[in-house]
């Protein structure tokens, strides 16, 4: 056999597998989710879709409203519900517009779950990569596993939160920056709009970054890339940035807390707001100060502050969700690498230390404090374990990052 034919095998015979890894994730998302009602991040913007494809009708009107809710709840929601109304830009109808085309949603929730799974395991593949980490293989198994069991990655995939897409874009965008694809970084965080609030801080500084170091086609691709889509949206229904617009205003109202200061002052009514708004001020002052200090960063002193920016962006006073927070994950790899280079001998032992509380906490607390109404209703308390505890391990491992370990701590 020659060697163009026996690659020809060993390509045919990986996509058999892949075929057959895929559809047995199909069938696995089609099992849980006929048994278990929910998805609700991906329901309203799939009902949205629909409605706008083939009804014609905007997916911010009351009717796309109302029929969502009597999806959830059997009926209109009531004063003090969440009243399920998209809330994303208009040119995420792209986005959702395949799943859109399926009638039934159990099929169409499970292919998108199955999308979601991939992402985030591909996104860790990457961010081992862009670390330039190099676990052993236990670690390896439980950081896939952790990625997907861990309570900011199962909520996500279990709502069908779209924030795993835009974990993806944001790791893919880093990667792209590093071997210098610029025109690749700027398409995928320009796509990464369809939620803007998550990735505000982060965009900010990368559009920083690529203008002090003269990586001008990042800004002319995300720019381009980010103005493609409002046109095209446009020409799809003029009106749709005012009514955006509205539907952003009207969300904090129905929403859980959005902020540290609306979820603390939740917590402690007294005192709880001035401390969220004190929080949310010095993480502001914190990125910036890191951003002047990184203005020419470069290796895994970029990839920390991309991971703390994309953790304090998310306390700067932006309407966000704890729901969200899974686009903190490029942190703990770059704590994970760092800690490794350090104690080589027993970098994997700490590792596995830090991915336990990262799991039991989160968890722990979540399920201390959680209320059942039609659904679990997570505590607006879960807006701070992971926050600190990944910024506290960051700036553990700071010093490294900025200054590179030459000495290794081998027997300590």
């Amino acid at each position: 056999m020659n060697s163009t034919r026996q690659k020809n095998v060993i390509n045919l015979v990986v996509m058999i597998f892949v075929v057959i890894i895929i559809s047995g994730l199909v069938w696995g998302n089609l099992s849980f989710v006929t048994k278990n009602p929910g998805g609700n991040d991906f329901l309203v913007h799939w009902v949205a879709t629909q409605n706008f494809v083939f009804e014609s009708t905007s997916p911010y009107s009351d009717t796309t409203a109302l029929e969502i809710q009597t999806m959830v709840y059997g009926r209109a929601a009531r004063p003090g519900e969440h009243e399920l109304r998209p809330a994303y830009p208009l040119f995420s109808i792209f986005l959702f517009l395949p799943f859109g085309l399926i009638k039934n949603y159990f099929i169409a929730r499970a292919i998108w779950m199955t999308v979601l799974e991939i992402s985030l395991l591909v996104s860790i593949f990457l961010l081992i990569k862009i670390t330039q980490l190099k676990p052993d293989k236990l670690l390896l198994a439980a950081v896939f596993i952790f990625s997907i069991f861990w309570y900011h990655g199962l909520r996500a995939l279990i709502n069908g939160n779209a924030v795993v897409l835009l974990l993806f874009c944001f790791v893919i965008g880093i990667y792209a920056i590093q071997v210098k694809q610029d025109e690749l970084a700027g398409i995928v965080l320009g796509l990464t709009m369809i939620k803007p609030q998550v990735g505000f801080a982060f965009i900010l500084f990368l559009m920083f970054w690529s203008l002090l170091n003269k990586r001008y086609k990042i800004i002319f691709w995300f720019l381009g890339s980010l103005t493609m889509l409002i046109v095209l949206a446009l020409f799809l229904s003029p009106t749709w940035p005012i009514q955006f617009l509205q539907e952003v205003l009207r969300y904090p109202g129905y929403n859980p807390p959005g902020t540290p200061a609306t979820a603390l002052a939740q917590i402690v009514p007294g005192i709880g707001n001035r401390f969220g708004i004190a929080i949310s001020i010095i993480s502001a002052i914190v990125l910036i100060i890191e951003w002047f200090l990184g203005r020419k960063s470069t290796g895994i002193d970029f990839v920390w502050i991309c991971s703390i920016t994309l953790i304090l962006g998310e306390w700067v006073n932006i309407q966000t969700d704890p729901g969200n927070f899974i686009v903190m994950l490029p942190g703990l790899f770059v704590v994970f690498r760092l800690v490794e280079d350090r104690w080589p001998n027993y970098g994997s032992l700490f590792n596995f230390i830090i991915l336990g509380i990262l799991f039991v906490v989160p968890w722990g607390i979540f399920l201390l404090t959680l209320s059942n109404e039609y659904q679990p209703i997570q505590s607006p308390i879960m807006f701070f374990p992971v926050p600190i505890l990944l910024s506290l391990a960051l700036y553990w491992v700071r010093w490294w990052a900025k200054n590179p370990v030459k000495h290794v701590l081998i027997n300590s």
